[in-house]
């Protein structure tokens, strides 16, 4: 099985894919939001991402949700649930880290089955 790579540069691809499964990653293309703002970014992206892979939000298996304070986590749990279909909540992990840019408020990597 070949592994397509969407929109490949130098450092990245938008989404890869293999065996049936997209690997991808958003952060918020505008940084000047709050964790309110940066979040529905991301998921308006990543909608658009797993569209552009023949899947959707539904079909999320594991994310890793990567945060700079914690203190944001219930903003980001509120839209979360809003945001994913019920019985749906892929596995998941939340780290608070520092990102590349100290703007970034939260990133998340996906992986979804493909339809």
């Amino acid at each position: 099985m070949d592994i397509q790579r969407v929109n490949p540069c130098a450092n990245w691809s938008d989404a890869t894919v293999f065996n049936n499964m997209a690997h991808f990653v958003e952060i918020a293309a505008d940084v000047d939001g709050d964790m309110q703002s940066q979040t529905a970014q991301i998921f308006e992206q990543a909608e658009a991402t797993l569209a552009s892979v023949g899947s959707d939000k539904s079909r999320l298996l594991s994310v890793t949700i990567y945060v700079t304070d914690f203190a944001n986590v219930a903003v980001f749990n509120q839209a979360w649930q809003a945001w994913l279909p019920e019985g749906c909540a892929p596995s998941r992990a939340c780290l608070k880290v520092e990102l590349a840019d100290p703007a970034y408020l939260v990133e998340i990597a996906f992986v979804a089955a493909v339809k």
